[in-house]
């Protein structure tokens, strides 16, 4: 597996983990622990959720002359 196509697994799974994070997170600050804790960790989680595919984007035009193999 190459470097580019690890990449591309790497932040396809890593953008899934950050939305659950987010999405559970959430879920405990509004109804189980509403700590400051929580509502950083949710907008902490949220705010790499729409990070981390613009990284993958610009990894990919980075290495676009490099093939999958």
């Amino acid at each position: 597996m190459s470097l580019k196509a690890f990449h591309i697994i790497f932040v396809l799974v890593t953008t899934l983990l950050f939305l659950f994070v987010g999405i559970w997170s959430l879920g405990q600050y509004r109804q189980v622990d509403a700590t400051g804790f929580n509502l950083l960790s949710t907008i902490a989680s949220f705010t790499l959720f729409l990070v981390t595919p613009v990284y993958g984007y610009f990894f990919l035009k980075k290495l676009k002359h490099i093939s999958f193999l």
